[in-house]
């Protein structure tokens, strides 16, 4: 008599992205997964723009979160910060006073170095930069765990105020993750 036995198989959701790759091309698991999103042309027009860039499912540990310009902003591009809309509810991800990113060049970058009440910082390409942990920081990003609010679209979301009519520049935000729930995982929107 042959008996089978029956294995369930849970699959998790596919995701668009990609592990880092150290100089042999090899996976380096331990960061968490990279994603970028899609390029967010800035077209604001005398007024403040919240423009959702990626979106949640489940719990998340976001362990990276930065962008970068690769087309010059405008001559007005103030109040920059990212944070959390859960269509009810928005929660800073970086100070919501924001920072100042007018007329930076292509090749610029911002990041998420500090705590929620910290502002992104600046990495303007005007002039050779470097931007390192403090002696406090185990880690250049600022970890912090990100979880979908049952029911509703729960995005990341880039925001910021122009004067410019209309303003323009490009960026491409990026962000490392690990699940934490079993349906955890972001995509690009």
């Amino acid at each position: 008599m042959i008996t089978f036995e029956v294995i369930k198989f849970t699959l998790m959701p596919t995701v668009n992205s990609s592990f880092s790759r150290d100089n042999n091309r090899v996976p380096i698991t331990t960061d968490g997964i990279t994603l970028p999103s899609n390029v967010q042309t800035l077209t604001g027009n005398n007024t403040t723009v919240n423009t959702p860039i990626f979106s949640i499912t489940g719990t998340v540990e976001i362990r990276g979160l930065w962008a970068v310009v690769t087309t010059d902003l405008g001559a007005n591009h103030t109040a920059a910060y990212w944070r959390l809309n859960d269509q009810t509810a928005q929660v800073n991800i970086t100070l919501n006073t924001g920072t100042t990113l007018s007329a930076i060049k292509a090749g610029s970058a911002i990041v998420k170095k500090g705590l929620a009440a910290a502002a992104l910082t600046k990495l303007d390409n005007a002039a050779g930069v470097i931007s390192e942990p403090t002696t406090l920081e185990t880690t250049f990003f600022s970890p912090f765990l990100a979880v979908k609010k049952t029911g509703a679209a729960t995005n990341i979301e880039y925001c910021y105020t122009t004067t410019d009519t209309p303003t323009s520049g490009a960026l491409i935000h990026y962000v490392r993750f690990i699940p934490v729930s079993s349906d955890g995982t972001i995509t690009a929107l």
